[in-house]
């Protein structure tokens, strides 16, 4: 009886493979046969009531029915597939004869240009390029900068306080110079820019913004002096500004370094005639820089007496400018791209 089982489920099968003619169709077979309460499926059900010496030969007729189905199965399924696909391939064709959709393509932000621009130029004489938190300690953005709580230096950075007056968004790099000295626990000299994001309470208008960039440096070494700070400036102002850009320091005052000083070079629009770009002087600050005060190096682990070093602390937004000729700030942090292709030419124009 159970015999005759198997050869009604082949007839069946037989029957029902000549009346398939697509892959729902196929599929549809499959569970008649090999799902849970298939034909098939059954059949192999029935092996447990087959006597032991019968086992075997049953389980072989039921194998034969599943080897024609699967076989059957597979051949179908590679045929429709196929059929599937290359009727998508006709349908779906690009007709690479037609125009092509233009798309807009994005610019690197022009701040970001001078950045990098600034990073070669101080990579290639030895420096490396670090940066630190923006949310920041005290102890990191004032006190070890020789400012200590209450100097009026403080008023005049008009500080973005979070916690008390513990924790504030820095409003100088500076505190990277620091974190950088601690690392070298007085032992190693130091090469290092800081660019980064600052912030400072300030009303945004054409010349001013609450958050603005800064690329500040720092050297700590054996007998450094003023000279290597100016020389030092000079390469990149050269860079920046053609080769014939002269450099000068004239005196300042920051709390962190002594002798202060301010760069100045001389304006690359009038060579000096006087113009309005550097005030009818012929002369453009540019940076403010000194020799590091014996207090910051002491804070930072260094013996002044053995150690000396320069910093020097650029705006990014006021070397755009100038080198671009934009006179609202606000314009870096437009997305007009218009504004970027006219960037583009003059950088060439000045490369030329």
């Amino acid at each position: 009886m159970k015999y005759e089982q198997v050869e009604e489920v082949k007839k069946l099968l037989e029957k029902d493979m000549d009346t398939i003619s697509n892959m729902d169709e196929l599929n549809e077979l499959k569970v008649k046969y090999l799902g849970k309460k298939g034909l098939i499926t059954n059949l192999n059900q029935l092996i447990k009531e087959i006597p032991n010496e019968e086992k075997k030969e049953f389980g072989g007729s039921v194998n034969e029915v599943r080897s024609v189905f699967t076989e059957f199965y597979e051949n179908r399924k590679n045929a429709y597939e196929e059929e599937i696909l290359n009727k998508k391939l006709a349908s779906e064709a690009i007709d690479i004869s037609l125009p092509a959709t233009k798309v807009a393509s994005g610019a690197p932000s022009i701040l970001e240009k001078l950045v990098e621009e600034v990073e070669e130029v101080f990579m290639s004489m030895g420096y490396d390029v670090v940066d630190g938190p923006e949310i920041e300690l005290d102890k990191y953005n004032f006190e070890m900068l020789n400012i200590p709580k209450g100097h009026p230096a403080r008023d005049a950075q008009d500080t973005f306080y979070i916690e008390g007056e513990e924790v504030l968004l820095r409003s100088q790099t500076s505190p990277v110079q620091v974190r950088t000295m601690l690392k070298g626990k007085g032992e190693v000299p130091i090469r290092v820019i800081c660019p980064g994001k600052t912030y400072r309470r300030d009303d945004d208008d054409a010349t001013h913004s609450h958050q603005f960039m800064q690329i500040e440096g720092l050297l700590v070494d054996k007998n450094i002096s003023l000279s290597d700070l100016k020389g030092t400036i000079d390469v990149l102002v050269k860079k920046l500004f053609g080769p014939e850009t002269e450099t000068r320091l004239h005196p300042s005052y920051y709390q962190f370094t002594e002798p202060s000083v301010e760069a100045d070079i001389s304006c690359f629009n009038c060579h000096g005639a006087g113009c309005n770009i550097c005030k009818n002087t012929g002369w453009i600050t540019v940076a403010g820089a000194g020799v590091v005060h014996p207090n910051v190096l002491k804070m930072g682990g260094y013996d002044p007496e053995k150690w000396s070093g320069f910093a020097f602390g650029f705006g990014s937004e006021r070397l755009a400018m100038l080198k671009y000729g934009i006179n609202d700030c606000r314009v870096f942090y437009n997305t007009d791209l218009r504004e970027e292709k006219v960037f583009d030419r003059k950088e060439k124009d000045l490369n030329d």
